[in-house]
């Protein structure tokens, strides 16, 4: 699996690439990482890549060009498959041989929410071409050609893609097999179907009482099936209150049981 990210500050990308228990999907070459400029396809003495909108108005856009050329330098790249080839800007060994363009990604607003299951999709897939957006915006023009998805962290407004590419990356990176410490543990994260997609429960560690608070008693009995019990009633409890449109959506997919029906029924009661 490869990624491409097109990006006016590739120097953000390393530290991510070397600290934290996801580097072990970039080492071990799983995933790689090629980072691209599109100043280095600028013209100019100053290798302009952005310019003032047109109509007027606040902030500068993105030029089409300098990003194009980036990207048809980036599929290129990923067509020939050479690991001597493109950029100097590398991470992880090996290549696959790119048969097909791969999808071309831009973090915007318009785009929709990322959430578990395309996390799920993309960590399944190539990989894919990121494009982090600088200043107010891209010329549209570029991204009627070029782009095919694009994709929001939420709604707010970030300075750049970047740490939406960076968030995509994670989540992909901690799907893959052999990263995680135990290879279950992301099933049980909040959204997972294994939790019917609800919000994982709270967990504890030693000391048993802390600060004068104690761990619930029900993780302290070693009974495993009374501590599975407390945890999907907590789940079912955190996901009631925290996000319904949750709950909502595992009611009207068959997700909850008769127990599950009565855990939450008993929140209501006076």
């Amino acid at each position: 699996m490869r990624f491409d990210v097109l990006t006016l500050f590739p120097e953000l990308f390393a530290p991510f690439l070397h600290a934290g228990i996801t580097r072990r999907a970039w080492a071990d070459g799983q995933m790689r990482l090629k980072l691209w400029n599109p100043r280095d396809w600028a013209e100019g003495r100053y290798r302009r890549v952005d310019d003032r909108p047109f109509g007027g108005g606040p902030g500068m856009v993105m030029l089409a060009e300098p990003l194009a050329r980036c990207l048809a330098a980036a599929q290129a790249d990923r067509l020939a498959s050479g690991p001597q080839s493109g950029q100097p800007h590398e991470a992880g060994q090996g290549a696959e041989q790119e048969s097909a363009p791969v999808p071309v990604v831009l973090f915007s607003p318009t785009g929709p929410r990322l959430n578990h299951a395309a996390v799920q999709s993309w960590a399944a897939s190539r990989g894919a071409i990121l494009i982090c957006g600088r200043y107010e915006g891209i010329d549209q023009r570029f991204i009627d050609r070029h782009v095919t998805h694009q994709i929001s962290l939420g709604d707010f407004v970030l300075s750049g893609g970047e740490i939406a590419a960076l968030a995509l990356l994670d989540a992909v990176a901690r799907l893959q097999p052999g990263v995680l410490g135990d290879a279950g543990s992301h099933q049980l994260d909040s959204f997972n179907p294994a939790l019917d997609g609800l919000l994982d429960c709270p967990h504890y560690t030693r000391p048993e009482v802390w600060q004068g608070q104690s761990a619930p008693a029900e993780l302290l009995s070693g009974h495993h099936a009374r501590i599975e019990q407390w945890r999907r009633a907590q789940s079912l409890q955190l996901t009631a209150r925290q996000r319904p449109d949750l709950l909502a959506a595992a009611r009207a997919a068959g997700c909850l049981t008769a127990q599950d029906e009565q855990t939450l029924a008993a929140l209501n009661k006076p």
